[in-house]
């Protein structure tokens, strides 16, 4: 499925059950302006609720940028005219960064280049990353006068603290081999198999039972906040023991044959 023309800013594939959403202004770096960013909400929300989706896939056109924050040129014309600049959490809209954080199911960012700004925040939101080797990360935002909200947040949370800050302070970027060894990306592949990768690795996850897939996720993420204790008596979702998929996964184990999931 194709949902959209080259001409626009976001483009929506399916292949398979894999959703794979793709910024597409590579003359402006894959930046995020306001349209492009309304559009990714709706296909990141349309993609959650779409029983067929199983894993979803963020990418960038082109193999320089999969994204260089937001739109700064389409911010300044607003600062010329007068327009109110309201700050991340001060916003009618939703966060993009939390609509990616929060889907249920899996996200894969699949980084066809550097991701920098309100890229990296969006890098950091998907559950998984893979880059090329000449791909750079990191939140200038103090170099601009801007504050790096949803990063200032996440980052900590996925690497060292001190290390974190020390990112944040400074503004400096990294380069993919050290963001490997902090652990924020989970391959460095060539820069002509990045898409591959990730949708090999989607169509993995995929394969797999899809109510066990988002169970594991909610418990796993939601978990790290919590005591041991409470974090082992979650309950979110549907539970994959009580399923049909269960039962048929067992009878699939048994039998030497891939499982049918019903998503029930």
């Amino acid at each position: 499925m194709n949902d959209a023309t080259p001409d626009q800013e976001l483009l929506v594939q399916t292949q398979a059950h894999v959703r794979v959403l793709t910024l597409n202004r590579p003359e402006r770096r894959n930046a995020l302006s306001r349209s492009l960013i309304a559009a990714l909400a709706s296909a990141m929300l349309d993609a959650d609720a779409d029983d067929d989706v199983r894993a979803i896939v963020l990418t960038g056109t082109g193999d320089t940028a999969f994204c260089s924050g937001a739109d700064l040129k389409e911010i300044r014309g607003n600062d010329d005219k007068g327009v109110d600049f309201r700050s991340p959490m001060h916003r009618v809209e939703r966060s993009i960064f939390e609509i990616v954080l929060e889907s249920k199911k899996p996200t894969i960012a699949a980084l066809n280049g550097s991701a920098v700004a309100g890229g990296f925040e969006l890098a950091l939101a998907c559950d998984l990353r893979i880059a090329h080797a000449d791909a750079q990360f990191g939140l200038p935002e103090t170099r601009i006068g801007m504050g790096a909200n949803f990063g200032s947040v996440l980052l900590p949370r996925r690497i060292a603290p001190g290390l974190a800050l020390e990112m944040l302070y400074t503004g400096d970027y990294i380069d993919a081999a050290q963001a490997y060894r902090l652990g924020l990306l989970n391959h460095v592949v060539g820069r002509d198999e990045v898409l591959a990768r990730s949708l090999a690795l989607a169509g993995r996850i995929a394969g797999n039972a899809p109510i066990s897939v988002r169970r594991v996720k909610a418990v796993a993420l939601r978990g790290l906040d919590l005591p041991v204790a409470t974090a082992l008596r979650q309950d979110p979702g549907q539970n994959p023991y009580l399923s049909e998929d269960r039962k048929e996964g067992i009878r699939a184990r048994l039998e030497k044959r891939p499982p049918v999931w019903k998503n029930r």
